[in-house]
């Protein structure tokens, strides 16, 4: 578990986000996207906090480092 959900909960959303119903998978998905959105903040909250440069991170995440940077960078 990264700062959200546990796996089990996670495997319900991936499980729901194949549903046939469209509307429940799309609310799946939504929710995916909110969870994957707030694992990849810790994890490069956490990367930075032991001085891992925005090049590295930007690199392990396929973005740019101006992107990764404008995303998380301190405002």
């Amino acid at each position: 578990m990264v700062d959200g959900m546990d796996n089990s909960g996670l495997k319900t959303l991936i499980a729901a986000a194949d549903a046939d119903d469209p509307i429940a998978a799309l609310y799946a998905i939504a929710a995916l996207r909110q969870e994957i959105d707030r694992a990849e903040a810790a994890a490069v909250r956490r990367a930075r906090n032991l001085n891992i440069s925005w090049q590295y991170i930007a690199t392990a995440l396929g973005v740019s480092r101006q992107a990764v940077h404008k995303k998380f960078g301190r405002k």
